[in-house]
């Protein structure tokens, strides 16, 4: 494909990104670095630590880790302005609000993290469905007619 059908943000006539699609990233990343830094640690209990089942801590400290690599490319994909990283960015935050319930459900301190990840999940959905957000990702709505 040519450099006419696919811009890229180097490119000098490319407008400079939103400030909505930054603030999308940045959301993303922060809950893909909270998932990368709970599966290191549920990880190292598992192996170090003495944890009720370890070989349940270890599964799941690998599987947090994994599942971080989802919003952690959809945030290069935002940041690069590639029309596929919003996808995996909604899908996350679609994962999120089941998880914020949970939380939000519990009788602990994990009640204010539930609260926080849900206003996380929300702003950031919002965000990504902006229409200034769908233009810079190059969108397009059914038809192929650009969305307003």
């Amino acid at each position: 494909m040519s450099r006419e059908q696919n811009p890229t943000p180097e490119a000098p006539t490319a407008e400079p990104r939103p400030g909505r699609l930054t603030a999308a990233a940045a959301l993303t990343s922060l809950e893909g670095l909270a998932l990368a830094v709970g599966g290191v640690y549920l990880l190292v209990l598992g192996l170090m630590g003495d944890p009720d089942d370890r070989q349940q801590a270890v599964t799941g400290g690998l599987t947090l880790m994994v599942l971080a690599l989802l919003p952690l490319l959809a945030t290069r994909g935002l940041l690069g302005r590639r029309s596929w990283s919003r996808g995996p960015a909604v899908v996350t935050q679609i994962m999120a609000l089941p998880v914020a319930y949970n939380l939000l459900q519990a009788d602990s301190v994990a009640i204010p993290a539930g609260i926080a990840l849900a206003v996380v999940a929300v702003v950031a959905l919002v965000l990504l469905v902006n229409p200034a957000t769908t233009r810079a990702l190059g969108i397009q709505g059914p038809g192929g007619v650009p969305e307003k």
